[in-house]
């Protein structure tokens, strides 16, 4: 019930500040490869998406949500789904799957999550590599005691703010 509230509140700010559909949406990569259609708050304005985000074209009330994380809470609706999973790596778009190497390609053995070890460990301030090495350890280390654990570390990395920008 609280995240339905919260995503009301940013669903409403989302469609009064600027035209466009409320929802953004891409195909990304799953489970085994399975593509799937992510959902998220728009944060953008309106129109085609560029592979490598153009920060002026980000909304005011964009920025606020990407700050918080709050853009990320329709994906609740594909956990509810089996797509994704609370815990585990982000889901991926498919070029990227493509160059996945064998090692790599691990974090694809479990479901994408909304928040993972790389994202308790520097979010967007890691490198790609960095961030596959961390999805990668958590595919190999989980456990209920990890969740927990990102879980935890996710709350302090949310409000901290750390790595919400950049893409090195």
């Amino acid at each position: 019930i609280p995240a339905a509230l919260i995503g009301a509140v940013c669903a409403l700010a989302v469609r009064l500040s600027s035209s466009g559909p409320v929802l953004f949406r891409q195909e990304r990569i799953g489970r085994d490869g399975v593509p799937f259609e992510v959902l998220k708050f728009r944060t953008m304005l309106d129109g085609p998406n560029p592979i490598f985000p153009d920060a002026s074209r980000i909304t005011p009330v964009g920025r606020i949500l990407r700050r918080f994380s709050l853009d990320e809470l329709p994906q609740l609706w594909n956990v509810a789904r089996g797509e994704m999973s609370v815990i585990g790596p982000r889901p991926t778009l498919a070029y990227q799957v493509e160059r996945y190497d064998d090692h790599q390609r691990r974090r694809l053995e479990v479901r994408p999550g909304l928040t993972g070890l790389a994202q308790v460990n520097g979010r967007n301030a890691l490198t790609w590599a960095e961030r596959i090495d961390y999805d990668v350890r958590y595919v190999e280390e989980r456990s209920l005691r990890l969740d927990l654990s990102i879980l935890a570390r996710t709350a302090r990395a949310l409000l901290g703010g750390e790595g919400v920008e950049g893409h090195p």
